[in-house]
């Protein structure tokens, strides 16, 4: 009797948590299913159609602020002329002030100088001389170190004024890069990068070779192909800066403007 009861009733018995499971990993599975819509939103996942819409909206707002830094500078020229006009300074005073505009970079600045030009490896590039390990992917892009060493050895090199792409430098600009994207004051660029000076060219590109972290970029321009150019210049226009000077940083939560 006990025997033919164990014999009818274990099965079951054991095919109960079975189905238990089985209900489980359906529910699980349902669940799934609903986040994976809920995340997507009718959506196809698994492309890279976000990354898209995100360089898109870059590069408008880009565009968006070099038109109101174009705005932005030409009504500072307004204001700028009916203060000359109308402040009743006199001859000195209006000296000094032309003074500062002229070292903080709000006026445009002519004179000799020279250019330097960095950009990215060919993509393919090997080594190009012997005993140097073949390149990893970093080892072929340009880097905000790159940037920042040039700019860091002109500013050494007696500088008047530098301008890195289509944008005057102030002593608030930050050279700062994303991957191998240079931001800059709210916009963005790709290589190959430019940047101007003007100054002593024979001071400029003394400089530029004594600089500790520009040899060392050197060597890696003669290893795996990195872009390296300067070019003088007997005569060199650099723009205004047209941005805004406000300053902005972080407040702790809860403080008031």
């Amino acid at each position: 009797m006990s025997n033919s009861d164990d014999s009818s009733t274990g099965p079951r018995r054991r095919a109960r948590p079975v189905r238990l499971l089985t209900v489980a990993v359906f529910a699980l599975a349902g669940l799934l299913f609903v986040t994976s819509f809920n995340t997507s939103k009718g959506t196809n996942i698994r492309t890279d159609a976000s990354l898209l819409k995100l360089s898109d909206l870059i590069k408008e707002r880009s565009q968006d602020n070099a038109e109101l830094e174009e705005s932005t500078g030409a009504a500072r020229a307004r204001v700028d002329a009916l203060a000359d006009r109308d402040d009743g300074s006199t001859r000195a005073e209006d000296a000094k002030l032309a003074a500062l505009r002229a070292a903080s970079g709000t006026e445009e600045l002519s004179g000799k100088g020279l250019t330097v030009t960095l950009n990215d490896a060919p993509p393919n590039a090997t080594a190009r001389i012997p005993n140097v390990p073949e390149p990893q992917p970093n080892d072929l892009v340009i880097h905000q170190q790159d940037l920042q060493a040039v700019v860091n050895a002109l500013w050494q090199g007696g500088a008047e004024g530098i301008q890195v792409m289509d944008q005057r430098l102030i002593s608030t600009s930050a050279v700062r890069c994303v991957g191998n994207t240079l931001i800059l004051q709210g916009r963005v660029y790709s290589p190959p990068y430019k940047i101007s000076a003007v100054g002593d060219p024979a001071a400029l590109k003394k400089a530029l070779a004594a600089s500790p972290a520009l040899q060392n970029y050197q060597a890696y321009v003669n290893a795996y192909g990195l872009g390296w150019k300067v070019d003088e210049h007997k005569a060199l226009t650099l723009p205004p800066y047209s941005g805004t000077v406000d300053l902005h940083y972080a407040k702790p939560v809860g403080t008031t403007p």
